[in-house]
């Protein structure tokens, strides 16, 4: 087992495997046409798709940790490995059919809805969750049963479903800079890494499950890097949420480090609701309200908001390496009360602003 030279192997190819699909699509013609919306302020049409090359490699090399070296399946159920890839093939069918024929939202919902109900028909859940404190709370205390289909832990699957939804749609909705999601995301399944190969949660095929997925994003963020020659697409976009939170419920315990990893990006989502309330604009439709568009229009260049998100992403991910679980609920308050602070004075900007104009 040789944590390094899965990671290289999968940079290596997830490089490879992206310029193959760069060609391949815009050969197709799946590109993203600058101009249809303000929000997309890039300046030439860039082939869609990406989100494809990081699933091909991820799973490349997963296949061969699992067949050809027994590296993986004897603690990780291979039933979990067969969810999350039926999981990600659902994302990749969806994604790649909405990058063609633009669905509206109303349609786009369901594939990341049957991939997380994927999840769940597998069994993957908590059984049980860590309060604060210290305690533990029983998801096995709230079950129904069923003579048909047996005990159905209800309360641990709305856990569930509601987390990857989540995290699903951050990365979507984060999806607005060149390179923006691919390395968040890349820096939350390498803490989800780190944690695994720590003593006290040694989880050695956890940590070869978060370094090759790591791999797969590092490789294409190379080529997302910007100015972008490719983006995630929609499948893309989906896909790395989808993993990282599936990891971070596999891991056991992790989904603390994926939520101060991703904690700029999920309360950026639930700022940018508010304002549009406040608004009387369509909650769920994209506009530049993000805090990413916010400083671009700042004066920040785009390679700069996105090393600010990493270094963010970075400083708190690496908390979870030594913080209790107290500690990181005291670390996800401070994140909090930062983004407020920022929100407040992007709106009394915004409002000054205005009042000049007029």
């Amino acid at each position: 087992m040789d944590f390094f030279l899965y990671f290289t192997t999968t940079f290596v190819l997830s490089l490879a495997v992206t310029w193959v699909v760069r060609r391949a699509m815009m050969k197709w013609g799946i590109v993203d046409k600058p101009g249809k919306l303000k929000r997309k302020i890039h300046e030439s049409a860039k082939p869609l798709g990406g989100g494809l090359a990081i699933f091909i490699s991820f799973f490349a090399v997963l296949y061969f940790a699992y067949s050809y070296f027994g590296d993986i399946g004897s603690s990780l159920s291979p039933d979990y490995l067969l969810a999350l890839f039926l999981g990600g093939c659902v994302l990749m069918m969806g994604g790649i059919l909405d990058d063609i024929y633009d669905f509206n939202p109303a349609h786009q919902i369901w594939f990341p809805i049957v991939a997380t109900i994927t999840i769940l028909a597998f069994g993957i859940g908590p059984e049980v969750l860590t309060n604060p404190i210290g305690d533990t709370f029983n998801l096995h205390n709230f079950k129904l049963n069923f003579s048909a289909i047996g005990e159905w832990l209800w309360l641990s699957d709305l856990i569930v479903f509601f987390w990857l939804m989540g995290m699903m749609f951050t990365t979507k909705l984060l999806d607005g800079l060149d390179g923006l999601v691919s390395g968040i995301v890349t820096i939350g399944a390498l803490m989800i890494f780190f944690l695994s190969t720590q003593t006290q949660w040694y989880q050695p095929e956890m940590a070869i499950l978060s370094i090759i997925f790591a791999g797969a994003c590092l490789g294409f963020l190379v080529w997302n890097w910007h100015p972008a020659k490719i983006f995630l697409g929609e499948s893309g976009s989906l896909f790395t949420g989808y993993v990282l939170g599936v990891l971070a419920i596999i891991a056991g315990g992790k989904i603390a480090t994926a939520l101060l990893v991703m904690g700029v990006p999920i309360i950026d989502i639930i700022r940018v609701v508010i304002r549009r309330y406040q608004k009387n604009k369509p909650l769920f439709v994209g506009d530049n309200e993000h805090l990413h568009f916010k400083l671009v229009d700042s004066g920040f260049s785009q390679r700069q908001t996105a090393l600010l998100f990493y270094t963010i992403s970075l400083l708190f991910g690496v908390t979870t390496l030594f913080l209790q679980s107290s500690q990181k609920m005291i670390a996800l308050l401070f994140l909090l009360v930062l983004m407020l602070v920022i929100g407040v004075w992007f709106s009394h900007k915004e409002t000054k602003q205005s009042k000049n104009e007029s």
